[in-house]
Formats: structure tokens, C-alpha cells, sequence
């Protein structure tokens, strides 16, 4: 009984104190619901569908306002005008990467994704330095992305038009690629250690969108606890040796002079560095950059491919008018190229549209302020948790009537031609932009155009009964599975 006496007094101390620190910072942060002691508005934000949640807070507190996921504020950033000041016109002041994730865990504040500051900086010039020269959005790049669709439509042939789930075959292609980058090389489809590779990638990407992460993220005690965060740590684990498995094979053939990939690239830096005690490139750094490369640069876009077919699944007439497009533009008898995306306005557009409408990243993992920012008459600290909702710029009505529809007339003028748009920010914007939006969109234009090139997409059920709605809404939106038929054309 005197426990309980003792843990209600401190919880009403905490109460208190809590509630007193909110009203002595009144007036500096955005506004915000009232939050709870300890929990914060945890309970006001429903968990399965963030997006909703956020979008009704800032209709009664406006684009910017606070929140608290746990004892912590966070600042939430909500539509186009917001976004572009913060991430694109005052990059700096919002480039930071908050260290309370998963994933910022694993990366130990290394790599590209989760690193700050000169670590960011160094890793991040020099990474895009060194993948521009192995062909990044060059034709050699090019080049290899073709190979990788003819031995997606060779292995699809295999099916002989059978149902099969498209998952693992469209995780091929991006991963061969960025391993072709990093390592010098690419996997046959039946590799055991390239299938064990691909399983743990998307196992991570199902853990990573689920509610529980959320709250670890919220109160990172929770790690001590049980659960899939467990898991996620086990196969980081596995991934990180398979890495270093890669790079002492790269050690024993190494050419100082003659580099032949990414790692040979970073192996040659660390050695010209190895006397710089300060030197930001060191061998645990060059895991944590290929985890974040060959993580980044596989589930995102093979997911995105996924998500992609089911709308063409859903919407025939739509992959109708892509045929005649190819049929046109490319033909039959050659692989499409990049040349032809300026020739197939269609096309591109539905691309675009595929990406908008799937809204894969709704909520980018929170950035964090570098220094003290005066913003739209707000102080936000040095350090403030930052949340970006990109949702609300995909799904912006203004610039996308009937948003919630999958049109791609919102990329098409009114004479057929393909219109940028400055709110697609499928890939978010400003320094911390996605390094691989170029080669991304190159994967996704030459594999589904080939796809569609050599196949009929056959749906096990009525196009009217497919249902597009993802599984996970939260930090990730992943697709239903679903199985279809690839028919030889």
C-alpha cells in the first residue's frame, strides 16, 4: 500500500512539473493540444493513421504546431508554403537528424541517413562524388538498370503466365543494381544469400511501419522491453556482416590506383586519411554508408514498382494508354531508354502519379533543428524534434483536384504534355532530399516499361474489387499483398 502511496506522489510530482514547464514555455513553441503528463498527446494521435490525426490538428492550430509524443515536443510541419520555407529557403536550420529512431540506433549517427554534422557533410559530398563517377544518372547506369529488366522479363516468362506475387522479383532489379554500384557485382536470382538478403530487407521495412516502432521512437525506454524492435536489431545485425564480409574481399584485391566500385572508393579514402585522427572516414563509418545505400536504394523502389503494378491492376485503361505509348515510341524489338521518357508524356506522368498517390514516406523520420529558429513568429530551440508531413503536400486539392483519386492528368497540361510540379515531394526536398531520386525514377521507368513491353497484366479478381488501401499508414504506407498474372505478349 505505502508503494502505491510513493508512486502516486512522484507520478502527481511529475504531473505537476510537467505541466508547469508547458506553461512557463507558452508563447515559444508553435501551438499545440494540451498534452498529458509522461504520455503527452500520445492518446490524441491515433497510431494506425497518423496522417488523419495531423491533418485535423492542423486544421484547428494551423501548419505549423507542437506536439508531444512522449515528454519531448515536436514541431509538425504541415503543407507546401511550410515545407518549402523550412526544407528548401532555411535547409540548414532544419537539417538535423533526431538520434531517437530505430534506425538512428543502428546507424550509431553514421552514414548519410542518420548522421549530423561534418560526419553528414564529408559522407554525403564524397558518397555522391563517388556514385556520380560509377555512372549515377549517366548511361552506364543506365545500362545496367536495362540488363536487370531483361532478366526481370526472362525470370516473369518462367511463370508462363501463372499467378505469382511480383514482391521478390521486383526487389531483384533495384538491389542488383545498387550492389552492381557498391560491390562490383550482381546476384543470380536463386543465390541463397541474396534471397536471405532480400527477406531481411523487406521484414525490416514491415517492422519499421508498425505501431510499435512509433512508440519506441516516443519513449525509447521501450527498447529494454520485448518485441519486433528485437528482431529489426537481429537482422541489422546480419546485414552489417554480410557487408563486412563484402569489404574484406575488397581489401585482399584492393588497387590503390585503379578503383573498381564504391568500397574500393572509401577503402582508398580511409587509407588516405589514416593519419587525421579527426578523419570521419573510418571503416565503421563505410558500413554504416552501404547499409544506408543498399537499404535505401532497394525496398523503397521495389516497394514503390509493387504499389505501381496494383494501380495498373486497378485502372486498365490507364495501362492501356502506356502500351500505346511503348508501342509508338520503342516498339517491340529494342529495350526502352531514358531518351524515350521525353517522347512518353503519358507514361511519365503516371510515374509521378503512382508516387504521389502512394505516398510511401507519409512522415520522414523526424529531423531536428541545428540552432535556435525564429519561424512564422515561433521559437523553436536548437535540437526541437521536427515532423514533416508530406502527405499534405501530395495530397494538396489546390494543386491536385480530387487528390484522393489516382489521376494522371494532375501531371498533364492541357495538351497532353507532362507538367512538373514543384508539390511532388515524393522523395521530400531541400538538403536532406533523397540522394537516389534520379536512379530511383530511372529503375522505375525502365523496368515497368519493359514490363509492359513484353507482358499483359492479368488480376486474379474484377479491376473494380481491388483494393489499393495500404496496410500500414503510419510511417511507411506499404502495399496489400496481391498476386496477378504476367500474360507474354
Amino acid at each position: 500500500m505505502a508503494l502505491f502511496i510513493i508512486l502516486g506522489i512522484c507520478l502527481s510530482c511529475l504531473s505537476f512539473i510537467f505541466l508547469w514547464n508547458q506553461h512557463h514555455g507558452k508563447g515559444k513553441l508553435p501551438p499545440g493540444p494540451t498534452p498529458f503528463p509522461v504520455v503527452g498527446n500520445i492518446l490524441q494521435i491515433v497510431t494506425k493513421n497518423i496522417i488523419k490525426s495531423l491533418n485535423m490538428l492542423a486544421g484547428e492550430y494551423g501548419p505549423v504546431f507542437t506536439v508531444y509524443l512522449g515528454m519531448k515536443p515536436t514541431v509538425v510541419l504541415h503543407g507546401y508554403e511550410v515545407l518549402k520555407e523550412a526544407l528548401i529557403d532555411r535547409g540548414d536550420e532544419f537539417s538535423g537528424k533526431t538520434q531517437s529512431s530505430i534506425l538512428s540506433k543502428v546507424n550509431q549517427g553514421l552514414g548519410i541517413v542518420f548522421s549530423n554534422g561534418e560526419t553528414w557533410k564529408q559522407t554525403r559530398r564524397f558518397s555522391l562524388t563517388v556514385l556520380r563517377s560509377m555512372g549515377m544518372g549517366k548511361k552506364t547506369i543506365e545500362d545496367r538498370i536495362q540488363q536487370e529488366a531483361l532478366c526481370l522479363v526472362k525470370e516473369l516468362r518462367k511463370n508462363n503466365g501463372s499467378p505469382c506475387d511480383p514482391d521478390f522479383l521486383l526487389a531483384c532489379v533495384p538491389c542488383n543494381v545498387i550492389s552492381a554500384v557498391i560491390f562490383q557485382h550482381r546476384f543470380d536470382y536463386n543465390d541463397d544469400t541474396f534471397k536471405g538478403l532480400m527477406n531481411n530487407f523487406h521484414r525490416s521495412i514491415e517492422i519499421l511501419a508498425s505501431a510499435w516502432i512509433q512508440l519506441c521512437s516516443a519513449f525509447p525506454v521501450l527498447y529494454c522491453l520485448p518485441g519486433s524492435h528485437n528482431e529489426f536489431f537481429k537482422i541489422s545485425t546480419e546485414i552489417k556482416e554480410f557487408i563486412l564480409k563484402e569489404i574484406k574481399r575488397h581489401q585482399e584485391t584492393l588497387n590503390l590506383s585503379s578503383p573498381q566500385d564504391f568500397i574500393d572508393c572509401f577503402l582508398i579514402k580511409i587509407e588516405k586519411e589514416k593519419h587525421n585522427k579527426n578523419s570521419e572516414f573510418t571503416m565503421e563509418n563505410l558500413v554504416i554508408t552501404i547499409f544506408d545505400l543498399f537499404s535505401a536504394g532497394t525496398e523503397t523502389t521495389s516497394t514503390t514498382m509493387k504499389y505501381g503494378l496494383l494501380f495498373l491492376l486497378k485502372h486498365p485503361e490507364v495501362t492501356a494508354k502506356i502500351r500505346e505509348e511503348i508501342e509508338q515510341v520503342i516498339g517491340r524489338h529494342r529495350s526502352p531508354c531514358m531518351q524515350d521518357k521525353n517522347h512518353m508524356p503519358y507514361t511519365n506522368a503516371v510515374l509521378h502519379e503512382i508516387q504521389r498517390c502512394i505516398d510511401l514516406v507519409p512522415i520522414p523520420l523526424p529531423r531536428e533543428t541545428t540552432q535556435d529558429v525564429e519561424f512564422r513568429g515561433y521559437h523553436i530551440p536548437k535540437g526541437t524534434r521536427v515532423m514533416i508531413c508530406l502527405t499534405s503536400v501530395l495530397n494538396d486539392d489546390k494543386e491536385f483536384p480530387h487528390p484522393e483519386k489516382f489521376d494522371p492528368g494532375h501531371f498533364l497540361d492541357e495538351r497532353g504534355n507532362f507538367k512538373k510540379s514543384d508539390y511532388f515531394m515524393a522523395f521530400s526536398a531541400g538538403r536532406r532530399a533523397c540522394i537516389g531520386e534520379g536512379l530511383a525514377f530511372m529503375e522505375l521507368f525502365l523496368t515497368l516499361t519493359s514490363i509492359l513491353q513484353h507482358f499483359t497484366l492479368k488480376p486474379l479478381v474484377n479491376p473494380e474489387d481491388i483494393d489499393t488501401t495500404p496496410v500500414q499508414n503510419g510511417l511507411l504506407s506499404l502495399p496489400p499483398s496481391y498476386e496477378l498474372c504476367f500474360i507474354p505478349v
